[in-house]
């Protein structure tokens, strides 16, 4: 089984390594993760049912999030 990022075996960390235990950050995360989620089955889900291969489109929904880059300076 595959440990949830965000979840206490598996926390979001900054940069340097430690933990960030913010409440409202920790939330933010959560729905966005949520949201990333959901928006990403739909693809596949749209994919599959148009004849597409799910593994294909999973490989390529991995090759997009890798191209992102967010802009920002890391947070301190």
């Amino acid at each position: 089984m595959q440990t949830v990022y965000g979840s206490p075996q598996n926390p979001w960390r900054r940069p340097d390594g430690s933990v960030i235990a913010c409440v409202e950050k920790l939330k933010v995360m959560g729905e966005n993760m949520a949201e990333l989620r959901e928006c990403a089955l739909a693809a596949i889900e749209d994919a599959v049912l148009m004849g597409c291969d799910e593994q294909q489109v999973k490989e390529a929904l991995v090759a997009e999030i890798r191209a992102l880059h967010s802009g920002y300076a890391p947070a301190e």
